[in-house]
Order: structure tokens, then C-alpha cells, then sequence
């Protein structure tokens, strides 16, 4: 009876040491997912804002809709389905002035002409950092073709705003690779930051 404890304890053990052994090796991809961006959407006023927030924010976020770039008829097919599926029981059914007023904003806001926001990012770690003049040849080769350097030079904002806007830009077109574009955010949190000095 003895022996039978004994192994029991050790497979306990043994389980307990294996399930630490990938909580740990499992902990990098966790941080990396955390670091995920996603778009800001800035909140609508009047009707729009009073549809949405008696329909729409008790499940998700209005950040949700900036995934999607769709006509009319896209997202009222988008709104059909998401509001029939299992999740979304319970869910509150959309009068048809409120649909009317949520799809007309949402095909001037996130119609077929914008540009979606990218799903997949997730920020890559990095070890080297930009230098003043290495930052200034990253804008100008990546930035300076659709906007001036003054609009970034005269611009603060926070290191998860910039890299918002960045990858709004990546998405766009611009061109510059996963790990400039997280040097440049860096650099752009460091220098022209919210609480940078300069």
C-alpha cells in the first residue's frame, strides 16, 4: 500500500513539474499576443453613437468594425450573420431605422475605399534601436511620399498610438518591414512621445 502512495506522489509530482515546464516555455508567445495592436476608432456622435451603444457595445468594441472594409450590402450581411450566430444570442434585434442609421456610417466610415486593419500584427521583439538620423531615413523613405515630415515632426503621441497609426500606414502601402516599423515606434515614443523633452 506503501509503494502505491509512493508512485502516486511521484506521477503527481512528475505532472504538476510538466505542467510548469510549458506554462513556462508558453509564457513568450503569451507576452508577444499581448502586445497585439488594434485600431482606434473614434467614437461617433449623435444618432450613430445612440445606435451603437443601445446595440452594439454590450458584445464588442466599435474598434471592431476598422477589421472590415465593406459596401452596404457587405455589411448588412455582415450585421445578418454575426447577429444570428450562436454567440450572439441574446443579442438585441436591429429596428430598421437604427440599421439604416449604423450601415450609412458604417459604409462612409469603413466602405470598400478605406483599408481594412490588419488582423494579424504582433509587434516583433527588438534589441537595436534607432538613432536620430537612422529614424529620419525610415520617414523619409517610408513616410515622407504621402505626408510631410513636419505632420510627424510636430506630432505627440504615445508608443501604442504611433504604432496604430504605423501599421494603419504598413497597410496602406508604405514601406517598411515588421521590425523598422517597431525601431521607428520605439524611436517616435521616445522623441515625439506624450512625455518626450523635446
Amino acid at each position: 500500500m506503501k509503494s502505491m502512495f509512493d508512485k502516486a506522489a511521484v506521477w503527481t509530482a512528475v505532472l504538476v513539474l510538466m505542467a510548469a515546464l510549458v506554462a513556462y516555455l508558453a509564457a513568450p508567445v503569451a507576452a508577444q499576443n499581448r502586445g497585439a495592436t488594434r485600431p482606434k476608432v473614434d467614437r461617433p456622435d449623435g444618432p450613430v453613437w445612440q445606435v451603437i451603444r443601445k446595440n452594439c457595445i454590450q458584445c464588442h468594441g466599435i474598434d471592431d468594425y476598422a477589421f472590415f472594409a465593406l459596401d452596404k450590402t457587405g455589411w448588412q450581411s455582415l450585421l445578418d450573420t454575426k447577429h444570428k450566430s450562436p454567440l450572439a444570442e441574446g443579442a438585441p434585434v436591429l429596428l430598421d431605422q437604427d440599421r439604416n442609421i449604423l450601415l450609412d456610417w458604417l459604409v462612409t466610415k469603413f466602405g470598400p475605399t478605406s483599408t481594412p486593419f490588419p488582423r494579424s500584427y504582433v509587434p516583433p521583439e527588438i534589441t537595436e534601436f534607432f538613432s536620430d538620423p537612422e529614424a529620419t531615413l525610415v520617414l523619409n523613405r517610408s513616410c515622407v511620399s504621402c505626408h510631410g515630415l513636419d505632420k510627424i515632426m510636430n506630432s505627440r503621441y504615445s508608443a501604442d498610438e504611433w504604432r496604430v497609426l504605423a501599421v494603419q500606414m504598413k497597410a496602406r502601402g508604405a514601406n517598411i518591414s515588421n521590425e523598422d516599423l517597431e525601431r521607428l515606434v520605439e524611436w517616435l515614443g521616445r522623441v515625439k512621445g506624450t512625455n518626450a523633452n523635446q
